[in-house]
């Protein structure tokens, strides 16, 4: 599925949705996350060669695989944790998709503690010694 496939999707699904809310709500919701799924899944299939890509780059720079896996999984989290607030504020629930996202947050911080770890230590090595 290409881009204008996707966003033809989007586009008809919003359309519907705006007929159905008032006349059958649930119905109109459970369209929209069907919506949001199928678009989901239509593009995760490129997420293998973003995956690859990034790998390699990895390689050529001489980046530790702990690193990149980190990043990726980093990535993933930033994204699911985008679907799912999304999803509960086009439910109505603005503060179950703010509580989403800090969960997010929070477990990307606590993957990217040794990457930084790293950083600073590369920073402290590259200071003259007192």
């Amino acid at each position: 599925m290409d881009i204008i496939q996707i966003v033809t999707l989007g586009i008809i699904a919003s359309i519907l949705f705006i007929i159905l809310k008032d006349m059958r709500g649930p119905f109109a919701f459970i369209l929209i996350l069907i919506t949001g799924i199928a678009i989901f899944l239509a593009v995760i299939s490129q997420i293998g060669s973003i995956i690859r890509l990034i790998e390699v780059l990895g390689q050529r720079a001489s980046i530790s695989g702990m690193y990149i896996e980190t990043i990726l999984k980093i990535i993933g989290i930033a994204y699911i944790t985008e679907l799912g607030a999304s999803i509960t504020k086009d439910a109505g629930l603005g503060a179950v998709a703010s509580k989403i996202e800090l969960a997010g947050k929070i477990f990307i911080l606590l993957l990217a503690i040794p990457i930084i770890t790293a950083v600073v230590e590369a920073i402290l090595n590259f200071l003259p010694q007192a």
